[in-house]
């Protein structure tokens, strides 16, 4: 199963056009990562289901509150590099969660084919996962679906987590038609936040309008 939410809440889209700006600098960007980090954990953790959760207040009497469930079994799975930052905002959500880190690349000297491109990953270093885990996978730009596709390929070595998530800022039509695609075939549940869907890419596989290359402009080249 697949489905998509674009967060188009005003705060999230401000900070967006902030990050946008070729004139933000690399401060700025990193933190407005962090940021949308945090708002797209809030919105993912709307997804999760809840049960009642009764408390005894300090005056004595009882309040039915709730309680998130699966809250205790997120792991978080970094996309390296330029998800870092975005990571940080989704760990001040997610304060108890795992984390995995993932460094992939895309194998952008041999060009890209029929939206494609070779995916070159070099380091893995994430949990197991089993059937009542929750993976969050942060990812700053979704262009060609290329890289997710492959780091989804190696975390289901590791095992079947109930849910997926992938938290992204820019996302592209095409990506989320394969994503759709590979989640139908590899039979997962995988749901897609970001906070915006940019129409196109250029010759060389970049968002347009995107933001640029999101690692150079939070960590330099």
């Amino acid at each position: 199963m697949f489905d998509y939410k674009v967060i188009e809440k005003k705060y999230a889209q401000a900070i967006l056009t902030q990050i946008r700006s070729k004139n933000t600098s690399q401060v700025e960007f990193r933190k407005g990562l962090v940021r949308l980090g945090r708002v797209l954990g809030l919105e993912i953790v709307e997804d999760f289901e809840t049960e009642e959760n009764p408390v005894e207040t300090p005056l004595g009497v009882t309040y039915r509150g709730i309680k998130i469930k699966g809250f205790e079994n997120v792991c978080i799975v970094t996309v390296l590099r330029a998800a870092w930052p975005l990571t940080e905002g989704l760990v001040k959500i997610f304060y108890s969660a795992r984390q995995g880190v993932v460094a992939a690349r895309r194998v952008e000297e041999k060009g890209m084919h029929d939206t494609e491109f070779d995916i070159e990953i070099n380091y893995v270093k994430v949990p197991k996962f089993g059937g009542n885990d929750i993976v969050i996978i942060s990812d700053v730009m979704v262009a060609t679906g290329s890289t997710l596709i492959a780091v989804l390929r190696e975390l289901l070595k590791r095992g079947r987590a109930k849910k997926y998530y992938i938290a992204s800022v820019i996302s592209t039509p095409i990506a989320i038609e394969k994503l759709r695609k590979f989640a139908q075939d590899a039979g997962i549940d995988l749901k897609l936040y970001t906070v915006a869907v940019d129409p196109e890419l250029n010759s060389k596989g970049y968002i347009v309008p995107g933001l640029g290359d999101a690692g150079d402009r939070a960590f330099g080249t």
